[in-house]
């Protein structure tokens, strides 16, 4: 992969790793509730799964996967049952975010991580990032090492994007110790989580 390909190819994809989603989500909730360093760890999770899609796209089973029908439909239903679920959850009182310090009980990081894993691995739109925008870098002539670059660039852009949100979560917890506040932003959280199902439901597969 030549540089001039790399340079167009790294800020378009530092976008989509930006770009306000399910799993950003997360990192935002758990920078604000454990932590900077607990949502980085946490993250471990996700990139486990996208680097799955991307050794999967690579092979060609993502591109099947996003031309089916069914498989879409399928995947796109439990993905969105996943984030609405999870949307109630940090909804319910004593949920997912209380202020530092409270005596709340702190879930472990194996939970985070599988957490950040399902939600990554549940949402189909990821699928088609990876079928439908890393082809349009592959030079001919050199596929797996254009593929195994612009996998590591995205996946080393995805932790800076983490850090990000984990960063700004744990900025709104220095400026948000009180609990009306916390109760606010546990309901936006939980809310924009089931916005985001139901905004999964109505992702149509590319004709």
């Amino acid at each position: 992969m030549t540089w001039s390909t790399l340079l167009l190819f790294a800020p378009a994809c530092f976008a989509l790793n930006l770009a306000f989603g399910p799993n950003n989500l997360l990192s935002l909730t758990y920078g604000l509730r454990d932590g900077v360093r607990t949502a980085v760890l946490a993250s471990s999770g996700r990139l486990a799964a996208f680097a799955i899609m991307i050794a999967l796209t690579a092979l060609g089973v993502g591109a099947v996967l996003a031309a089916s029908e069914m498989a879409f439909t399928i995947l796109k239903w439990v993905g969105a049952a996943y984030l609405v679920w999870l949307g109630i959850k940090i909804l319910k009182v004593g949920g997912a975010l209380t202020p530092t310090g409270e005596a709340a009980p702190r879930r472990p990081l194996k939970a985070l991580l599988l957490q950040e894993f399902w939600t990554a691995s549940g949402n189909p739109k990821a699928i088609l990032i990876f079928t439908a925008f890393f082809p349009q870098f592959i030079e001919p002539g050199s596929y797996w090492a254009s593929f195994a670059t612009m996998g590591v660039v995205f996946l080393a852009l995805e932790v800076v994007a983490v850090f990000f949100y984990a960063q700004l979560g744990w900025r709104l917890n220095v400026l948000s110790r009180n609990r009306p506040v916390f109760g606010w932003l546990n309901r936006i959280s939980g809310a924009t989580m089931i916005g985001f199902g139901i905004a999964l439901l109505l992702t149509r597969r590319p004709a």
